[in-house]
């Protein structure tokens, strides 16, 4: 026990400390001498809800029902299920162009929408990056497929001989 009554404990100290600081709103995080500031580039204390991403806004008013607010994303999943049963249906090539072009529409739509609904996940720069190379490797690899590939690229075919044959 110290002087004024309370514990010792690591515990006991948080506790305390904790009490004593005031927060007059979710923004002012406290200075060094617990004091809290209004004008602080600090992440808050308290949060209330994570942040919509940049664009992650309704892609169609409120009062349209929840698949016409969210069309982009609806869009894009419903061209890789078509391309996934295409792929199912034994035509693997055709099946893969439809996923890797869906891919790059979502892309295409990222950058052009300014709300794009559930398809914003993080930045817009960074989910244009992502879909449009997932989107361009899918496409390069469905073209390269053998057997009879539409698009050869020799130093990826020395690669994997090399890497396999060794």
């Amino acid at each position: 026990m110290s002087a004024d009554g309370r514990a010792d404990s690591a515990e006991g100290i948080v506790e305390d400390t904790a009490e004593e600081i005031e927060v007059r709103d979710p923004v002012s995080a406290p200075d060094a001498d617990g004091v809290p500031r209004r004008t602080t580039r600090r992440f808050p204390l308290f949060t209330r809800d994570t942040a919509r991403p940049e664009g992650g806004g309704r892609a169609a008013s409120g009062d349209a029902p929840a698949p016409a607010r969210q069309w982009p994303v609806l869009l894009v999943l419903g061209l890789v299920g078509v391309g996934l049963l295409i792929t199912a249906l034994d035509v693997f090539r055709a099946g893969t162009l439809v996923i890797g072009s869906a891919l790059l529409a979502g892309a295409v739509l990222r950058w052009i929408l300014p709300s794009v609904g559930m398809l914003a996940v993080r930045s817009r720069f960074t989910d244009i990056v992502t879909y449009g190379v997932l989107g361009l490797v899918i496409v390069m690899l469905a073209l390269m497929a053998q057997p009879d590939p539409l698009l050869k690229i020799p130093f990826l075919k020395d690669a994997l001989h090399f890497t396999v044959d060794s």
